[in-house]
């Protein structure tokens, strides 16, 4: 990708990838939440909002695009065309523009490629937030794919019928998600019998440096700690929710996309017209105070400035797959059936 087209100010290059390195953080155990952690209603008017200010809105559009278009390469890797998918979640349809993409195969051996669009007979993007929804109609790539857009009450409550989709994506909305046990199962029930979801979702360590430089400044102004960044999955739980979920032969994996900024305003200005503010429950009313954005600004480049005078951040992307159980499916061999010792394919010796 070109990260120049994206962001003008940032040096080359601005989005980059980085090796997984595993923090952890205390998240929910899989099951039935105990209690809500995000105002689903401040989120659906943060991205209301954002969607107003449309050229603003479209020019931090950056993330969301290079994970739409991430996440819809994976779709090369199933040979099969989708007679009906839902994209739930969708944002300004990321992922329709996406599929609409020329030469989507990264193999440098196939020098062009068919859009993805021409193995989706039909998309349905369904989003809570209108304005968001429907704030691209306009752009010629609706012409280039079969597109509905539906308005739900809410993520979390699906209305379709069971059986009804090919295949269910989502990109960057699951981790709004309160209830994300019933979500997946609910996605469960509307999948055909042996189709895929496949969802990417910011994840633990995402804007781990702003987490870090903010409650370090609060400490240093106000002698305590507000949750200004919300908690997120864990990469290791997605696994255990999925098949609780009923999904089979499932993959999650993650990847870092780091984006550098000018400065600490620059970041979290942008988050804002993305319409992911802070929507935690029981938050601090209020923008945060001149004192400890400024002491932040201090410690973030302290700790985690880059040498360029510009600061890194994180973005973790968890990607999953998992697969609605069918009948032709392809089922593991049983236990004992091998054929090959791995003591020949180690080249001999005790394996302990």
């Amino acid at each position: 990708m070109k990260p120049a087209t994206l962001r003008s100010f940032l040096p080359r290059p601005a989005i980059r990838r980085r090796i997984f390195i595993e923090r952890n953080y205390a998240v929910q155990a899989p099951g039935n939440p105990t209690l809500q952690v995000f105002d689903r209603h401040t989120k659906y008017l943060q991205k209301e909002r954002a969607a107003a200010n449309v050229e603003r809105n479209r020019q931090v559009d950056y993330l969301k695009d290079e994970v739409a278009m991430r996440l819809t390469e994976r779709l090369l890797d199933i040979n099969r065309t989708f007679n009906h998918v839902l994209d739930l979640g969708a944002n300004s349809c990321n992922i329709a523009r996406a599929l609409t993409l020329p030469d989507p195969d990264p193999d440098p051996s196939k020098t062009t490629s068919l859009p993805l669009s021409s193995r989706v007979s039909h998309i349905t993007a369904a989003d809570s937030s209108r304005a968001m929804l429907y704030r691209d109609a306009e752009l010629p790539f609706n012409q280039e794919i079969n597109l509905t857009r539906e308005v739900l009450d809410d993520e979390e409550r699906l209305p379709f019928g069971g059986n009804t989709f090919d295949a269910v994506l989502s990109s960057l909305s699951m981790h709004w998600i309160n209830d994300l046990p019933s979500v997946l199962a609910q996605i469960n029930h509307v999948l055909k019998p042996d189709t895929p979801f496949m969802a990417a979702m910011f994840g633990g360590d995402t804007l781990f440096e702003l987490r870090t430089s903010l409650q370090l400044a609060d400490q240093e102004r106000r002698g305590g700690v507000s949750p200004h960044v919300s908690p997120l999955a864990d990469v290791r739980d997605m696994g255990g929710l999925l098949q609780k979920a009923g999904f089979k032969m499932l993959t999650v994996d993650v990847d870092d996309i780091i984006v550098d900024f000018p400065d600490t305003f620059a970041l979290m200005q942008d988050l804002q017209a993305m319409g992911e503010g802070n929507a935690i429950l029981g938050r601090e009313a209020g923008p945060i105070k001149k004192d400890v954005l400024l002491a932040n600004e201090g410690i973030y480049r302290e700790l985690h400035g880059n040498e360029d005078g510009t600061i890194p951040a994180t973005f973790r992307m968890i990607y999953m797959i998992g697969w609605k159980e069918g009948p032709n499916q392809s089922q593991p061999l049983p236990r004992g059936s091998g054929q090959i010792n791995i003591k020949d394919i180690l080249g001999g010796g005790e394996v302990k």
